[in-house]
C-alpha cells in the first residue's frame, strides 16, 4: 500500500473577480482559443497522474464553473470560497487530510506544465517541509520612492519571482495560514504563511512560461506559450 504522504490534492483558488482585466467577467474564465482559463488550467492537474484530487474554491455566487468541460471531472471537487486567496485556500485544506500533500496553484496561471509539477513533487526528498516554483530575478530591479522616482537599485543576486504551484503537508499549510490570519498577518502566497511560522520553504526552478494573467497583454502572452505546447 502506498504511504498516505505519497497522495497529493491540487488546491484551486479561483473565487476572485479579477478587477485589475477591465472585463465583465473574472478573468479565470476569459477565453484562449476559445476555451476559459481556468478550463486549461484544470486540465493540466487533472491530467498529471500523481494528483489523486483538485479541489476549486468558488465565488458564492459563481454561474459560469458548471460551464466548463471539466466541472464534471469525477477527480474534481468544489468548495465555497474567501473574500481573500487565503480565505479560499483554507476552504479547500477544510477537505483534505492532515497527511497528504497540497499543492496550490493559481487558476489564472494556464501554462503550467506536467514537467514543472514532476520537478516539484520530486523535490520533497530535498525540501520535506515544502517548496515552490519558483524563476530566478533576471533584469536589474529598482526600489522608488512614493513618487515614483529611483531610490535604489536593488541586488538581484538571490532574488525569485514567486510561482505556482507552492506544495506543502496539508496540515501545516492549514494551521499556519490559519495562525497568520488570525494575527493579522499579510498573506500573499502559501509560501509567506510558512516563513512567517519559521519554516523555510525550498525555491524549484520553474519555467518562465508559467505566467499568471493578471493584465489583458498577459492573454496574448499565454495564447503564444500555450501555441508553443502544440
Amino acid at each position: 500500500m502506498n504511504d498516505p504522504q505519497d497522495k497529493v490534492v491540487a488546491l484551486v483558488p479561483a473565487a476572485g473577480i479579477g478587477s485589475r482585466m477591465g472585463s465583465e467577467i473574472p478573468k479565470q474564465y476569459l477565453e484562449i482559443n476559445g476555451v476559459p482559463i481556468l478550463n486549461i488550467t484544470l486540465t493540466v492537474l487533472l491530467t498529471h497522474p500523481k494528483i489523486d484530487v483538485v479541489i476549486v474554491a468558488l465565488h458564492p455566487e459563481d454561474t459560469l464553473f458548471h460551464t466548463l468541460s471539466q466541472s464534471s471531472n469525477p477527480k474534481l471537487r468544489t468548495v465555497v470560497g474567501g473574500g481573500e486567496r487565503a480565505d479560499s485556500v483554507l476552504a479547500c485544506l477544510g477537505e483534505v487530510e492532515d497527511n497528504v500533500w497540497a499543492l496550490v496553484h493559481d487558476a489564472a496561471r494556464p501554462c503550467l506544465s506536467h514537467e514543472d509539477i514532476d520537478k516539484l513533487l520530486a523535490s520533497r526528498l530535498e525540501f520535506p517541509q515544502g517548496a515552490i516554483l519558483a524563476a530566478p530575478v533576471r533584469d536589474t530591479m529598482k526600489r522608488s520612492n512614493t513618487g515614483g522616482t529611483i531610490v535604489q537599485t536593488v541586488c538581484r543576486e538571490q532574488l525569485w519571482h514567486a510561482l505556482t504551484p507552492q506544495l506543502f503537508l496539508g496540515s501545516a499549510l492549514r494551521d499556519n495560514l490559519a495562525s497568520a490570519l488570525r494575527q493579522g498577518v499579510t498573506v500573499t502566497d502559501e509560501a509567506s504563511a510558512m516563513e512567517w511560522a519559521g519554516n523555510a520553504p525550498g525555491l524549484v526552478s520553474g519555467n518562465v512560461k508559467n505566467i499568471k494573467i493578471t493584465h489583458p497583454d498577459d492573454l496574448k502572452l499565454a495564447k503564444l506559450f500555450l501555441a508553443d505546447e502544440l
